[in-house]
């Protein structure tokens, strides 16, 4: 998640090409300086994501893909790579508040090895680990290899909790990060992992909101993780309370981390859930399945005011209202849960919610099931910002994969490109037209004489804002296990505004 936006004066605008952080500009956005002229979006220059530790189960199986599209205005120089971080445990000195931890072990002395490194823009680079010893890592690229880097980590699990398809985008790290639908009932077991990247320690409290306001937990508070470090914390620790649709916290005090829940269920397999976008009075949560089974949505307004949500699928013939979902109310402070069903009716979907009177800032997830009792798997999808220049996604294969595109507003003309495989072969470009309203379910292109893996980037062309996700698809045993993976903008650039009015700013 990038949720800090930098004014960049002369000062800044140096530190953002050292550090990559990218003030995005917004489509309609008014110039924050009256009379000037827009700031120019250049290739940023340093980035770097966080990748938490894959899985505790003995049989589970990792992959790693990294890849930096092809970006213009970059130099020849940079490179791109992963190391492992070390993981905390609760018998390890200084580890904060021992009460909540996993009692997963790393050796310290493996912090900092390599895993991963980049060979070249436009083609993924991939790697694997297995066992539950699979470390966190904390990656960084410079040069060429930062626009739009994306690393995507994909584990199987054959059996056991949380067995299936568990996806998840590496994320940079924040200060600030909102996961609705998680839960600490007895057939599911959420851990928050947050990694710190960082030369000094990072200070964290978890909060925990149920359907009757915040959970009371001391344990939650003041958490320290260790520079260079993850740790995994299992939320049902931090509070006796058993809930099945609970609204996460995580605020940083001191420093940054990268924060994600993995949500394992006993009987529906498990996943990764990303935060949620910023809270907004409008939110878009594309790519819901279509042969869903059950689609739960969560939400949770941080402040005081109650929020009154229009719900709406956006479909691939327009936007409708659920029958008897119209509209949602979410207490301040509350987490509202509200069971859809099988809501996209066997067609391609994306739930769009709007405020019905006053805009209240909320943020929202979806849980969704596929598959038939006893033989069912799950997955999440979070509310998402959208594409905006361009999205990233990696680990794409040659069967098994959708991707889907919403235009909750005007018509939108899209470009879909499919980078060179990992092993070999050719890019391709695609245009796809996302009519007002509506959902695409698309199957990806591939390219040409593909060996390995792929990444795909989606640019939009023309018309309104576009939101996306992309599901993966495996099927084992008669169980469709699935991940998704929404399609944020991948950060590429930065808005850098013109040095001569820059200079004038500091000289007054």
């Amino acid at each position: 998640m990038n949720r800090t936006t930098l004014s960049l004066i002369a000062g800044t605008t140096a530190l953002a090409a050292v550090t990559g952080f990218a003030a995005l500009t917004q489509p309609d956005a008014p110039d924050a300086r009256a009379g000037t002229e827009a700031a120019a979006q250049l290739p940023v220059e340093r980035t770097s994501v966080l990748c938490p530790a894959p899985s505790m189960s003995d049989i589970a199986e990792t992959s790693y893909t990294s890849f930096t599209p092809v970006t213009k205005g970059t130099g020849s120089g940079g490179e791109a790579a992963l190391l492992s971080a070390a993981r905390q445990s609760a018998d390890g000195p200084a580890a904060g508040k021992e009460e909540g931890r996993s009692g997963g072990k790393q050796d310290g002395a493996q912090a900092g090895k390599p895993v991963l490194r980049a060979k070249e823009p436009g083609k993924p680079v991939t790697g694997d680990s297995s066992g539950a010893e699979a470390p966190a890592l904390v990656g960084t690229a410079d040069g060429r290899f930062a626009p739009g880097w994306t690393v995507q980590e994909t584990t199987e699990v054959a059996a056991g909790t949380g067995r299936g398809l568990q996806g998840v985008n590496c994320t940079a790290p924040d200060t600030d990060f909102w996961f609705p639908g998680v839960s600490t009932a007895a057939d599911r077991t959420d851990y928050v992992h947050l990694t710190n990247p960082d030369d000094s320690a990072a200070v964290v409290d978890i909060e925990l909101y149920g359907k009757d306001g915040a959970l009371k937990s001391e344990v939650g508070e003041d958490l320290t993780i260790k520079p260079h470090s993850s740790e995994p914390v299992l939320l049902s620790t931090l509070t006796d309370e058993e809930q099945p649709g609970l609204t996460v916290h995580v605020n940083v005090r001191s420093g940054r981390v990268g924060a994600a829940v993995q949500a394992l269920d006993d009987r529906i397999g498990g996943d990764w859930l990303a935060a949620s976008a910023d809270p907004s009075g409008s939110l878009v949560l594309p790519g819901i399945p279509k042969d869903a089974t059950s689609v739960r949505l969560v939400a949770f307004a941080p402040g005081d005011a109650d929020a009154d949500l229009k719900v709406r699928l956006a479909s691939p013939s327009g936007l409708i209202t659920p029958a008897g979902n119209e509209t949602v109310h979410v207490k301040g402070g509350m987490t509202a849960a509200v069971d859809l069903g099988d809501v996209t009716r066997g067609e391609a979907g994306s739930l769009v919610l709007t405020p019905t009177d006053r805009s209240v800032p909320v943020v929202a997830a979806v849980q969704v099931v596929r598959g038939k009792e006893g033989k069912q798997e799950s997955a999440f999808i979070p509310a998402t910002r959208p594409v905006g220049t361009r999205a990233t996604s990696a680990d794409n294969r040659e069967k098994g994969g959708t991707l889907s595109l919403t235009a909750p507003g005007p018509a939108a003309t899209v470009k879909v490109t499919a980078s060179a495989g990992s092993e070999g072969g050719t890019p391709v470009s695609k245009t796809y037209t996302i009519k007002a309203g509506t959902t695409q379910d698309i199957e990806p292109p591939v390219p040409a004489g593909l060996k390995g893996t792929y990444a795909l980037t989606v640019e939009p062309v023309s018309g309104g804002p576009v939101y996306g996700a992309r599901t993966l698809t495996v099927t084992d045993g008669g169980v469709p296990a699935f991940t998704v993976q929404t399609l944020p903008d991948d950060r590429g650039t930065v808005a850098v505004p013109d040095a001569d009015e820059d200079l004038s700013v500091l000289q007054r």
